[in-house]
């Protein structure tokens, strides 16, 4: 029953530290200075601790969503990267995905993405965040990502696991954003 479009309007675009607000996401489309959204942003600060430069890379992002799959083309796109967006309906998407030198899995499927989809070396972002039934487990239940890490790290250059890759970043990335609106309100320069 809450409108989630009338709840981000309410929020003075400023103070929106998770980048949902319509003017940041506008911002960030037209490459001014906004708060970004925090997953798509730790992301990139993930990608870019592997690579130096994303300029000419390949990046596939499956997953189109206005919180992660969106914001995230448009920072790869700010870093030169040459994008491609995939989804459900795309066609023959494990072809696509192999293209990839940084895929990204944001599609909330799991273990979707397997390793004939991974192109050698290739990076691999998983962001997806899933819990299956494991009889093995005390709960009976098993956090896993969008991409079947135990396979995929076979082929994968470099792979962010499921917990404790993509989360925790999206965490730092919020206090960030804490501070860097905090600061821009005290009138202090951003870094």
């Amino acid at each position: 029953q809450i409108d989630p479009h009338k709840v981000i309007a309410a929020i003075e675009p400023a103070k929106d530290v998770d980048g949902f607000h319509p003017v940041n996401a506008g911002r960030l489309a037209t490459g001014l200075p906004a708060l970004v959204p925090c997953t798509p942003l730790g992301c990139i600060r993930l990608v870019k601790s592997v690579h130096a430069s994303l300029s000419g890379l390949e990046a596939v992002v499956i997953g189109r969503s206005n919180i992660v799959g969106k914001p995230l083309v448009q920072l790869l796109l700010g870093e030169n990267a040459t994008v491609t967006v995939a989804h459900s309906k795309t066609r023959d998407l494990p072809a696509v995905a192999r293209r990839a030198d940084l895929l990204f899995a944001a599609v909330g499927r799991p273990e979707m993405v397997t390793r004939d989809w991974i192109k050698p070396g290739a990076t691999v972002i998983d962001v997806g965040t899933n819990v299956i039934d494991d009889p093995s487990a005390k709960s009976g239940k098993r956090l896993v990502g969008d991409v079947d890490f135990d396979r995929a790290r076979e082929v994968a250059g470099a792979i962010t696991p499921v917990p404790g890759g993509v989360g925790p970043m999206t965490i730092a990335m919020l206090l960030v954003n804490t501070l860097r609106a905090a600061r821009r309100a005290a009138g202090v320069p951003i870094r």
